[in-house]
């Protein structure tokens, strides 16, 4: 009887031990990614040279790997020029100078496939690129980056087909730790009844999508395009515009997000270049 007592003992330190080293290693513990957006190679000279570009995309990827995040995502307008195979080829240089141990994902902005995309130019920036939306898990959390250009300009036949596939992802994806999407244009910037600019997704649409996500309890949105930062929320959704790696149009300077997610949250914060911490700090709630 004592034997089986002690037996019983053994088997329940087993497993609480099993436990506490799976919590130690699972996806209870913080861990961040970084947003870079709109390096837009070409901007600073008018398409005529990309030096000062070169320089700050550099720079930035020198701190990635410096750094270390689990993943970097980019929210378009790698180049300014979509026809330039000149900036397109500097993107792709610097970018693979970033750790390949990194995983790096890429979705586009206006200037990638033009301010009215079609089939063509699309298809153009599949093949420069591999993809233009993309979704994965890690640490049990989803991410999913899309390509907000089509639903900006309202291409049907692309908006409606990837409208149903961020539909059947989301509603797969319920039970995940978080949600967390990417997309270049953002939502809005202030108030959610905004009227449509060239720095917002117009407002059937926005509704359309925004109801979508609170539905399916998407955590937050990261999206770029105005190179300025700019924050908000619908409902619980975080709504955050990060400012550009390339030229700024505000007072943000040149710069990259770090995005800290823990298990019942998710924060951030965006550092100009000359700014970013030496090492990347979590926060007790």
């Amino acid at each position: 009887m004592k034997s089986n007592k002690l037996f019983v003992i053994l088997v329940l330190l087993f497993l609480s031990t099993g436990i506490l080293s799976a919590q130690k290693k699972g996806h209870n513990n913080p861990y961040f990614f970084i947003q870079i957006t709109d390096p837009q190679f070409g901007m600073f000279e008018n398409n005529n040279g990309f030096e000062k570009e070169t320089a700050l995309y550099k720079k930035a990827v020198k701190e990635v790997n410096r750094l270390n995040p689990d993943f970097v995502v980019i929210t378009g307008d790698l180049v300014n020029n979509l026809k330039d195979t000149l900036q397109i080829a500097e993107f792709k240089r610097i970018t693979k100078e970033i750790n390949s141990r990194i995983p790096v994902y890429l979705i586009p902005g206006n200037h990638d496939i033009g301010n009215v995309p079609d089939s063509q130019s699309i298809n153009s920036y599949i093949k420069n690129y591999g993809y233009d939306s993309f979704s994965f898990k890690h640490k049990g959390a989803r991410f999913i980056g899309f390509n907000s250009s089509i639903i900006k300009n309202n291409t049907p036949y692309f908006n409606q087909r990837q409208y149903e596939w961020i539909k059947k992802t989301l509603e797969k994806n319920k039970k995940a730790a978080h949600i967390i999407i990417f997309c270049h244009y953002s939502f809005f910037n202030k108030a959610f009844d905004e009227p449509e600019t060239y720095s917002n997704i117009g407002y059937e649409d926005r509704k359309k999508y925004l109801n979508l996500f609170a539905a399916n309890e998407v955590d937050a949105v990261f999206s770029g395009h105005l190179h300025n930062n700019a924050s908000t929320s619908f409902g619980k959704i975080q709504l955050v515009v990060s400012s550009a790696v390339g030229k700024p149009l505000g007072n943000a300077p040149s710069g990259l997000r770090i995005v800290r997610v823990y298990n019942d949250r998710i924060e951030s914060d965006y550092y100009g270049l000359d700014e970013i911490p030496d090492s990347i700090t979590f926060n007790k709630k």
